[in-house]
């Protein structure tokens, strides 16, 4: 027996193996059919019959590979049909999930009464293996999409693309709201991480406060998580401004946000419910004459704080309804040219 005997027949079963039983048939006959027409223009170019037959299986390279391209197999992990899906799918849920799993660790580690280093360690740790979970799991579903065959006539579950997924052109302006949104965000998040802290680590810095909350702890019967809830309602305010840009409606929320986070505020903090009395008895309050003075500060700066944020919020969105109606003005003027032309 020599080095050619079966050649063809051992790189079609090479081949057709890879396939599905109920093709394999077709594939095994047309593929010995591609070899002896291959096999057979070398013949006629002057080769021997042995040498024309390897010739045509090196012309056709790894059998495998050919499978592939008959059956319509891919031979990649993720392929062009699904991988600006599987992108933009992975980016949205890594946006999403990440921060929840976060916050969600974080508060439980709090209420555990674990301190700052633990906290931070477990949220990194949290945020690393949920970040390679949706990965996976992402991945790993459009992987089976990508090999699962649509019936005849069908794409399949990926979506065709339209003009109307094109991306809308830059706001102007919207580069300093991304700007805004981040700052907004990372603060208001810092904020929920202290209110929540102080109630178990109290001031870490003052020896005599260590532990001790530096709120009243029963505000936790209602106030205090009536705070954290207004303050997940000024993140998703955030996201609206950077999304849709100021406008009077935005301009009202903040009004509203702001005095319903105000007026609650100052309200504890006149009527000595908000600073636990442990806090105000370890720093010798009242100062004396300088008590009234400083409370008298105190109230002034916050609630000048709040108006002025909501002056700032009209003044904005009497700015871009300006802008707004200036780029229409000027729009229609555009067209009224072109029509006369």
């Amino acid at each position: 027996m020599t080095a050619n005997d079966h050649l063809t027949d051992r790189y079609v079963w090479a081949a057709v193996r890879t396939a599905p039983e109920h093709q394999r048939a077709e594939l095994d006959r047309e593929l010995r059919e591609r070899i002896g027409d291959a096999t057979d223009a070398h013949v006629d170019a002057g080769a021997s019959p042995a040498d024309a037959e390897r010739a045509a299986l090196l012309e056709l390279g790894d059998p495998a590979a050919l499978a592939a391209q008959y059956l319509d197999r891919p031979l990649q992990l993720i392929g062009p049909k699904y991988y600006l899906a599987w992108l933009r799918l992975l980016k949205l849920l890594l946006v999403i999930v990440i921060p929840f799993a976060v916050l969600g660790v974080a508060i439980a580690q709090a209420v555990a009464g674990e301190n700052v280093g633990g906290i931070v360690g477990a949220s990194i740790g949290i945020a690393i293996s949920v970040g390679v979970h949706v990965a996976f799991w992402t991945t790993l579903v459009f992987v089976i999409l990508e090999r699962t065959p649509a019936p005849p006539g069908r794409r399949g579950v990926d979506m065709a693309w339209t003009l109307d997924m094109l991306p809308a052109l830059p706001e102007p302006g919207k580069g300093s709201r991304l700007a805004e949104l981040v700052t907004s965000v990372v603060f208001l998040v810092a904020f929920a991480v202290v209110l929540v802290l102080q109630q178990f680590v109290g001031v870490p810095w003052v020896d005599d406060l260590q532990s001790v909350p530096l709120l009243a702890p029963e505000l936790w019967s209602f106030w205090l998580p009536y705070f954290l809830v207004l303050i997940g309602a000024e993140i998703l305010f955030a996201f609206a401004v950077y999304g849709w840009g100021w406008n009077w409606w935005l301009a009202g929320a903040n009004l509203v946000l702001n005095v319903a986070f105000t007026v609650p505020a100052m309200w504890l903090f006149l009527t000595g419910q908000l600073i636990n009395p442990q806090v105000l008895d370890v720093m010798k309050w009242p100062w004396g004459d300088a008590g009234p003075i400083i409370v008298a500060i105190i109230v002034i700066v916050v609630i000048g704080a709040s108006i002025w944020d909501v002056v700032d919020g009209g003044v904005k969105a009497f700015r871009a309804q300006r802008t707004s109606r200036s780029a229409t003005s000027a729009g229609d003027i555009r067209e009224e040219l072109r029509s006369a032309r």
